[in-house]
This record gives structure tokens, sequence and C-alpha cells, in this order.
């Protein structure tokens, strides 16, 4: 590791990491009691005090009732925060807990009560945390389960949820110069023995940086590789905007609020990424099941492919025939051909049936 990975962070660094969020009414802290989050918190707070205006700060600590240890960390945030003269809030997961997959669930619930926190406070942001470690382990992570491109661009500087806007100012710092931030100012911060924890992906991950690092794929280098890729999916998106355009004026789609159609020879002509991701906005867009998942959508797409390249069945001169019908994610997908004209229909599918 560079010397430059162990210096703290210093004050004009910061006024730079949170200058684009100083004309904001207000922001919110997401304070867990680690290392990374309360570097987070102190540095907003030094920020915060240099500047003549700027918006309110809200720390707010997630306590998920998961370990016995949690309580005393969000009291010992509350006074640290008290300390740096920020406003401090406990939000607790209260209910019954799921016996598997309890990161993700943990992590979808912080979320949910951080942005229903944010917009109780009326803050446009929510400060996250998440380092440049963070970023490594989640390439790692993606890239073991087969993730396209924009799964591996990882984690975004900012995201859209819930009504509020995620921000990870310290994506780029490394976990170390945080560390060091707090050290130099004498502050303490808890240590969460999850963490470390084998039991789950992340931590397996962790404990496998040192050595890849060994061979050249160190944090900074997947760190670099995903805000590569993430450059390369921003201009595929755009690409993928104007294929919207060019379908629409086919003049043969469907209205927006109701479906999207595609007409099969059109869809045809362009590249398979852009076509997966057509598909993938459509049934998001209209599906009622969560997001689709990238390889439900090759295999959909691999089938509207064999479905254009076998003949049409012979019907009558003005029939349509439906060569295709599939429900994804909770959208229907379907084609039909007739009168020399394919077309691609993505609408939502009917309820289920209860049995």
């Amino acid at each position: 590791m560079r010397d430059e990975d162990h210096a703290p962070v210093s004050a004009a660094e910061a006024k730079a990491l949170f200058a684009p969020w100083k004309d904001a009414p207000a922001l919110l802290i997401a304070v867990s009691g680690g290392p990374d989050s309360v570097a987070l918190m102190w540095l907003a707070a030094r920020w915060r005090r240099a500047l003549s205006r700027g918006p309110r700060l809200l720390a707010v600590t997630v306590d998920h009732g998961l370990r016995p240890e949690a309580a005393r960390e969000a009291r010992d945030v509350k006074q640290l925060a008290r300390a740096l003269e920020i406003a401090h809030r406990t939000m607790k997961w209260t209910g019954a807990k799921p016996g598997t997959g309890i990161p993700a669930a943990a992590r979808a619930e912080r979320y949910r009560l951080l942005a229903r926190a944010a917009r109780g406070e009326g803050a446009t942001h929510i400060l996250s945390a998440h380092t440049r470690d963070d970023q490594a382990e989640t390439v790692l992570m993606r890239l073991l389960r087969g993730s396209g491109i924009s799964g591996l661009s990882a984690m975004a500087h900012e995201t859209a949820r819930d009504g509020v806007i995620l921000v990870r100012p310290l994506l780029a710092v490394p976990k170390s110069r945080l560390v060091a931030t707090l050290k130099r100012a004498g502050i303490g911060y808890a240590d969460d023995p999850t963490n470390r924890d084998t039991a789950f992906t992340r931590p397996r991950l962790r404990a496998l940086l040192p050595l890849l690092a060994a061979e050249g794929g160190d944090a900074s280098g997947l760190a670099r590789l995903a805000a590569r890729l993430a450059r390369a999916n921003a201009a595929i998106e755009v690409l993928t905007d104007g294929a919207e355009r060019y379908l629409a004026l086919t003049g043969r789609t469907a209205p927006r609020g109701q479906a999207r159609e595609f007409d099969a020879d059109a869809f045809a002509t362009l590249p398979e990424e852009i076509r997966l991701r057509l598909l993938m906005r459509a049934i998001n867009t209209f599906g009622h099941e969560g997001p689709a998942k990238l390889g439900k959508v090759e295999a959909l797409l691999t089938q509207l492919d064999r479905c254009f390249m076998e003949k049409s069945p012979k019907s009558g001169p003005r029939a349509a025939q439906i060569r295709l019908k599939q429900t994804l994610a909770g959208a229907l997908v379907s084609v039909s051909q007739g009168e020399g004209q394919g077309k691609i229909r993505i609408e939502p599918a009917p309820p289920r049936r209860r049995r």
C-alpha cells in the first residue's frame, strides 16, 4: 500500500469532497459507529463549521437488533454527534427477521429507514461512507456472479432512492486514510465482528484482497476498473436512449403509458447489448415483481431471435399470429406476426390466479 493511502484526509480535501452539496437545505449522514461512517460524520462536521452558510446535518444510526452491542454503539454515536454539534437520531429495525439473506434484508431495511428519516427532516441527500475498499469488494462480488457491464460498474457516486439521493463522497478514499483521520483526531469507533465473519460472502472476499494485491489486483485497480466500466456503461445508455427514439420513429409503438411495442425488423438491426437494455427497460417499467435478472432477459432475447428466424405459419391475409407469449418479472412479453410485420409487445402481466 502506498504511503499516501495512510495519510489523514485534510480539510481542503474534505471541502472538495462535500462541495457538491453545500447548497442543500439538509444532509442526512448514515453513521453505524464503525470507522468509515464516524470519519464521514467528523469530516462533514468540520466542513460545515468552515462554511458561513451551509446545510443542516443530521446523523442517523440504524439499530438492526442483530447484535447486543448495537444499542451501546448507537449511544456512542449520539454522544459524538452532540460533541460535533450535529443532531442525532437512532432508528430500529423492528419485527421478525428473515432466516436467510440477513445482510441483504438488513441493507434494504436500513436504506428504507434512512430515506424515511431524510424525507421527514427535509434532507435531499443521504451521505453514505462507502470507501474505495467497499467498491473493490463490490466489483469482486459481481464479477463472480457474472454481472454485465452495468453491474461491474459497481456503486455510483449518486443514486436516486425512495425520493432522496444517496451519495457516496468517500468512494475514492481508502479506508486506511479514514482510520488515520480518526487516529489523528483522537476519536474512537466501534469494531463490528460481522465484518470478519466468513459465514458471509463479503468478508470472505475481503480476506482475499491482500492475495489479489500481491498479484497486482489491489483495491485501487479494482476501483479503477469499476470507474472505466461505469464510463462505458454511461455511453451505452446514451446509445440505448437513441435506439428508443429510433424505434419510436417507426410510428408503430404503443402509447407509453399502456405498453411498449417494437417493430421486430427495426429491433433486429440493433446490437445485442442495446436490444437487451431495451427489453430490460420495458420489462422493469411494466413489470411489478422487481427488477428483471439479466440472465433471464438474455434467455428471452434468444427466444425472440429464434422466433423471427423461423418461418411464420401460414394464415389469412390480415390475421396476426401470436408467436410467443411469456411473463417475466411481472411483465407480459408477446410476439406477433402478421401482414408482413412483426411486433414485440411488453405490457403489465395480468394478476396471478390464487390457487
